[in-house]
């Protein structure tokens, strides 16, 4: 290659591969549950069309529960190298607001744009997605499914498997259902309870896989939308969730920007998208909860009932989570 080719061919490389790192340098980091990120959650979809629509660097990185996930931004403090939480729920909001690592918001007007059973307040954090704690069954096995807290602790037989409250958040979210429900006698609820639950896992997966999917157990505690993944995906239509006559423990799911971001225009960008329409469009049928915005619902949904909400104060929870977490280990 003659000398006047050879060096205008290094500056068109040298001038793309500016180009590109100009493109490709600003990242913005986000901490979420691994569910959120798997190759059927909805992480892979939002990454690309995030990266697509702001040509920036979207890395998401996963642990393994809502729990760990503030354990894990408390530890790392101003050094960590999040610019965004996405995953936690109400139950951990006031923690997550007391750690004081998080920034306000720049979205305005969030509730004229939020479709949810109750007002959102927060200048901190942003809601994306919404579901109800419920007991999940095979209506094909188990013939007279609990129609309420009481009935389930007291009446029924069946083999029940949960989650631990201090690593999943469908375990945290029973634990307060029980306090919202019985208050000072959620202890002596617990010890009838726990005659009939068979095990207590760190996660969901294992309970609902290894465990009420295997027929190792008759009834797991899921969300109301679970039976929803079954129809979708392979219409089945044997798997269904107890709406009960209290009412069901409601989880609202948010995503808030860390004060260490080195990102915060970007990060708000972000929050932003997660209200549009592409975002909340493909949480339905890969989230396998109710989008917060007025989108259309996949018909699998129009089979779900929706119960009662419930819900404590998030302050309430934070005071006395770990005195309630003792009760329930306590329980015999």
């Amino acid at each position: 290659m003659p000398a006047e080719e050879r060096m205008q061919f290094i500056y068109i490389t040298l001038s793309f591969l500016l180009l590109t790192t100009v493109v490709k340098a600003e990242k913005l980091t986000i901490y979420t549950y691994d569910s959120f990120v798997s190759e059927w959650g909805p992480g892979p979809l939002i990454e690309k069309q995030f990266e697509e629509t702001y040509q920036i660097d979207l890395e998401l990185v996963a642990v393994d529960s809502a729990a760990t996930l503030l354990n894990k931004v408390i530890l790392e403090g101003s050094n960590t190298k999040a610019d965004i939480v996405l995953g936690l729920d109400m139950n951990l909001f006031d923690s997550a607001k007391e750690s004081n690592l998080f920034d306000k918001h720049s979205l305005t007007n969030l509730n004229n744009k939020l479709n949810i059973p109750i007002s959102w307040e927060s200048e901190l954090f942003v809601p994306y997605n919404f579901g109800y704690f419920a007991f999940v069954y095979n209506n094909k096995n188990l013939k007279n499914p609990p129609r309420s807290m009481d009935e389930l602790i007291n009446s029924t037989d069946a083999r029940i498997v949960i989650q631990d409250p201090r690593t999943s958040t469908p375990g945290l979210g029973l634990l307060t259902w029980m306090k919202a429900l019985y208050g000072n006698d959620a202890q002596s609820n617990w010890n009838k309870l726990n005659k009939k639950i068979i095990a207590v896992t760190k996660g969901w997966t294992d309970a609902y896989y290894n465990f009420f999917m295997a027929g190792e157990a008759d009834i797991v505690l899921s969300y109301t939308s679970s039976p929803a993944a079954h129809i979708m995906f392979e219409e089945n239509y044997d798997i269904s969730a107890s709406t009960f006559e209290e009412g069901n423990y409601i989880s609202i799911e948010f995503a808030g920007i860390l004060k260490s971001s080195r990102n915060k225009k970007m990060a708000n960008n972000f929050l932003n998208f997660m209200i549009s329409d592409d975002f909340q469009s493909v949480i339905p049928s890969t989230n396998i909860m109710y989008p917060v915005t007025n989108v259309e619902l996949p018909e699998a949904y129009n089979k779900l009932e929706i119960p009662k909400p419930l819900q404590l104060n998030p302050q309430d929870i934070n005071d006395n989570k770990e005195t309630w977490i003792n009760e329930w280990l306590n329980a015999s």
